[in-house]
């Protein structure tokens, strides 16, 4: 089982970004994913989620500016950010359904 995320970066206050998290090793199509972000000295927070139907849910500090996605034919999974802010800065991790985790992106936001 692999899962890797990438397209984290530096980024200035305002801007986006694009992650994604790609995967093998298990039925994708079958799971929920998550996006989940850590920041030094925070707890680690759940982002958003999206179920193998593609509902999905996010955290109020991110609602309207992020977006979650998947493809099941690509078995990956994306996260699109926009307007971010220098509170947005963390790891950020992806999972299926809390089971199979992602060493994570790492994103910061400057002022």
């Amino acid at each position: 089982i692999h899962v890797e995320e990438s397209g984290g970066g530096l980024v200035q206050s305002g801007g986006s970004l694009r992650l994604s998290c790609a995967t093998s090793g298990f039925t994708f199509s079958s799971y929920f994913m998550n996006w989940v972000r850590q920041a030094p000295g925070k707890e680690r927070e759940l982002v958003a989620t999206i179920d193998h139907q593609g509902m999905t849910q996010y955290a109020a500090s991110v609602k309207g500016r992020f977006t979650i996605s998947r493809d099941n034919d690509k078995k990956t999974l994306y996260l699109q950010m926009d307007n971010l802010k220098v509170e947005d800065s963390a790891l950020y991790l992806c999972n299926a359904a809390n089971l199979y985790w992602g060493p994570g992106t790492e994103v910061t936001v400057s002022s």
